[in-house]
């Protein structure tokens, strides 16, 4: 896959050893928030990969073209790199990037309606003039919920359910078994197996 992520942040100067603690993939906001403005490649790297999915979504549920989803996410991750510095609180992230997202699609389809007009001319996409529905702003957030509980899942049930529920169309068994080097027969239980985890991974994160 192509990488949309626009800007990349470069440590100034000689970079610090890499901290320990496991995988970028595995560190809260807060701390790739931290690493992000040390300047760390892969901590930049994991804050992107982790919100892709978030930000690529709202475009397409706004009515753009992937294309054109793909444009609003470069110029998304090129202001979450611009303001990062300015983040107060890291749990705030995943609303923040909704909501510059939001008006990154309004500014996107103004520019389609008037081509000529200049950046100077366009409200900042940082203003939050028209807030976002309740009932979407909730149904962005529990996405986003669930994506981080399939990424915290052990790596075969990872892959098994986003290949039968992430998928469109969703796999065939006799081929999901292949690729995970399972036998077809023990799809149907490791599945359930793996939804249970999935689920106890929600209640862990709030849900009920």
């Amino acid at each position: 896959m192509t990488r949309r992520d626009g800007a990349r942040a470069h440590p100034a100067g000689r970079p610090d050893p890499p901290p320990s603690g496991g995988p970028a993939s595995a560190w809260t906001d807060a701390r790739l928030v931290r690493e992000c403005l040390r300047g760390r490649e892969e901590a930049w790297a994991a804050l992107v990969d982790k919100y892709k999915n978030l930000i690529f979504s709202i475009p397409i549920k706004h009515g753009l073209s992937r294309d054109d989803a793909a444009d609003v996410f470069q110029r998304v991750c090129l202001l979450l790199l611009a303001e990062l510095p300015q983040l107060r609180e890291p749990r705030a992230l995943p609303m923040w990037i909704i909501r510059v997202t939001s008006h990154e699609c309004g500014r996107w389809r103004r520019h389609e309606r008037a081509p000529g007009a200049t950046a100077a001319e366009e409200p900042s996409a940082l203003r939050d003039e028209r807030p976002l529905p309740d009932d979407v702003l909730a149904q962005l957030g529990q996405e986003q919920a669930l994506r981080e509980a399939v990424r915290a899942l052990p790596e075969r049930c990872r892959r098994l359910i986003e290949m039968l529920f992430f998928e469109s169309p969703a796999r065939p068994y006799q081929e999901v078994a292949k690729s995970l080097g399972l036998a077809a027969g023990s799809i149907g239980f490791i599945r359930g197996r793996c939804l249970t985890r999935l689920r106890r991974q929600l209640e862990t994160m709030g849900f009920r």
